[in-house]
């Protein structure tokens, strides 16, 4: 589209047909949701800038870092630079969709990082498919440990507790996550004020993913600790559809089938940034074909699949509440 179609099309006819464009490259509702908000940042947060016309910036990367940094330094208390990257993955994609750039939805974040090294395939890993995510599925219901786990999870965080505005609720939560995951937070306490602070019921409903990198951020003691995992946890035993946990098995299942498969080009480091991490799972489910399986079934799977076959000693809860 040229600049003056854009303008006479205005930001809702936009919006729709940026969403009908995330949806027919697979990207679940709540991804889509996000996008179509966060691709407009600039646009709710800045009234002086031309907005349209910064799509067709030829220094579009720096003119629209630029001016994130400026209006997430005014409107923003959380980790600017995971803020940044989070917005310009969306607003690339919007990017890509307005100037008609035939680019792939997910992209490389680190330019400066080696995307892909084509490995040999191990004959001991089969090839993901429905047979093999209900294999794992059916295992899953064996495993009476973990499945209880979870029970008393989805109890905690759906009945007991269900909301983030009392700092002892937050606590208790923390604390049991802590517990159960063996997330090494030795000390809950700030973990929890951290959470009380950013307010995020409506944003927990609304499945913003850029929660999850404000989230991660704590200081402790004096020392900045990233939760990242531990934040994807929280979020996803309120909501498990709109966030999907990252663990280092399911790291290390996506990075091998990118490099085995090609299902996706991302570097690694780009699965440490969450909206990129959702995206990198929907365009994993969509490519093996088990789009009939839920994010939390898909996560139940990628998780017993990567601590089986990874052979890592390490205790993790196979997920979502």
């Amino acid at each position: 589209m040229t600049i003056d179609e854009v303008r006479q099309l205005g930001v809702s006819e936009i919006r729709n047909r940026f969403a009908a464009y995330l949806y027919s490259h697979g990207l679940a509702k709540n991804t889509v949701n996000t996008s179509c908000t966060d691709a407009f940042y600039l646009l709710r947060n800045n009234e002086t800038l031309d907005f349209w016309l910064l799509l067709y910036e030829e220094n579009f990367e720096t003119v629209t870092k630029n001016h994130l940094d400026s209006a997430l330094h005014r409107c923003s208390s959380g980790n600017i630079d995971v803020n940044i990257n989070n917005y310009m993955f969306h607003i690339r994609q919007l990017r890509n969709f307005v100037i008609g750039e035939d680019a792939p939805i997910v992209q490389p974040i680190h330019n400066d990082i080696a995307i892909k090294s084509i490995r040999h395939k191990r004959k001991d890993l089969p090839y993901p498919s429905i047979e093999e995510v209900k294999k794992y599925l059916e295992q899953w219901e064996t495993l009476d440990n973990y499945r209880l786990q979870e029970i008393a999870l989805d109890k905690l965080f759906f009945k007991l507790a269900p909301h983030n505005t009392d700092i002892s609720d937050i606590l208790l939560k923390a604390a049991t996550l802590n517990d159960f995951y063996s997330t090494n937070i030795f000390s809950v306490y700030p973990v929890a004020q951290h959470i009380l602070s950013l307010d995020i019921d409506n944003r927990l409903s609304s499945g913003d993913v850029s929660l999850v990198d404000e989230m991660q951020t704590v200081t402790i003691n004096g020392k900045t600790k990233k939760l990242y995992s531990f934040a994807t946890k929280y979020c996803s035993h309120h909501q498990s559809e709109a966030y999907p946990i990252y663990d280092n098995y399911v790291d290390q299942v996506l990075c091998y089938f990118r490099d085995t498969e090609g299902f996706c080009e991302f570097a690694k480091n780009d699965l440490k940034i969450y909206g990129s991490f959702v995206n990198v799972l929907n365009r994993f489910q969509k490519f093996f074909g088990l789009n009939g399986y839920t994010l939390k079934e898909l996560d139940r799977y990628l998780w017993q699949f990567g601590k089986t076959l990874f052979k890592k000693n390490r205790r993790r809860p196979p997920i979502i509440g």
